[in-house]
């Protein structure tokens, strides 16, 4: 897909807030500092739509971003960074939990893991959820310009094997910084869209 709009709509904590409309949307779930913005920029050809911050924890609402007004990416708060209050942790998995169980307008989740170490805990549970709820998921592996290409096969089957993925789902190796990947994440963005 070519991309010739990109803005964000709006930072949201409520279903009142969310967009209005039947656009579909693609929900970016991952670990803070994971890379989810990184991936948002490149796949869209934009510097920085989408905040990257090295501080862990940044995104606290659902940011919704419109793409060539056709759908809608939703970055969702990162998981697994420490330094955040329990109640606040907690605050944001309800609003979570609620947008992804609840938004008809939800066409699939992107998972996005770092290809060079095993998913973690958080990431396992974060992927039953969404498939415990019948999400779709692209299991985003970034960071693959780091890993040697004869080590590619098998940091993905690791991925593959650790999370217990489902067979439809599919592993997409991915890097920011050389936009390897890109085409096979779109082709299959869009086909959830459509």
């Amino acid at each position: 897909m070519k991309v010739t709009k990109a803005d964000i709509v709006i930072s949201a904590v409520s279903p009142k807030q969310y967009p209005t409309g039947i656009l579909p949307e693609i929900a970016l779930a991952g670990r803070s500092n994971v890379g989810k913005s990184s991936f948002i920029n490149k796949i869209i050809n934009r510097k920085n739509l989408a905040r990257t911050s090295s501080k862990p924890g940044k995104t606290q609402t659902l940011n919704f971003y419109i793409i060539n007004d056709f759908f809608h990416f939703v970055d969702v708060p990162g998981y697994g960074y420490a330094k955040v209050s329990k109640k606040e942790r907690e605050k944001w998995g309800s609003m979570m939990e609620e947008y992804f169980t609840e938004r008809a307008n939800l066409k699939m989740a992107a998972l996005i893991v770092d290809i060079r170490h095993e998913p973690t805990k958080d990431d396992i549970r974060m992927y039953d959820f969404l498939k415990f709820h019948d999400l779709p998921v692209m299991v985003v592996a970034t960071k693959l310009d780091k890993i040697p290409k004869s080590k590619r096969a098998k940091h993905i089957k690791r991925v593959r094997d650790t999370l217990n993925m489902d067979e439809t789902d599919k592993v997409i190796p991915f890097s920011a910084e050389t936009a390897e990947g890109k085409d096979d994440a779109w082709r299959l963005i869009e086909s959830f869209i459509r």
